[in-house]
């Protein structure tokens, strides 16, 4: 099992790559897998995730197969 991670625009800059691959036995959490791939970085405050390109909540889970994407806080003036 697989999960694809995307990092984006400051996030890619900030962690040094701009995907992983993760292997995984179940499903996990957004919030875990970011703690898996980057265990030196806090995940930020305003973080956004979409799963499979829809926004969804830290605590959701990714299956097999799925792509998750990480974006920096957006502002806006």
């Amino acid at each position: 099992m697989s999960i694809k991670v995307r990092y984006f625009a400051s996030l890619k800059e900030r962690i040094g790559r701009s995907e992983d691959e993760l292997s995984v036995g179940a499903p996990m959490s957004v919030r875990q897998i970011w703690r898996q791939l980057n265990p030196e970085l806090a995940m930020p405050e305003s973080v956004l995730a979409a799963v499979n390109m829809e926004y969804v909540e830290l605590d959701s889970l990714v299956e097999d197969g799925g792509e998750l994407a990480f974006f920096p806080p957006v502002t806006g003036g």
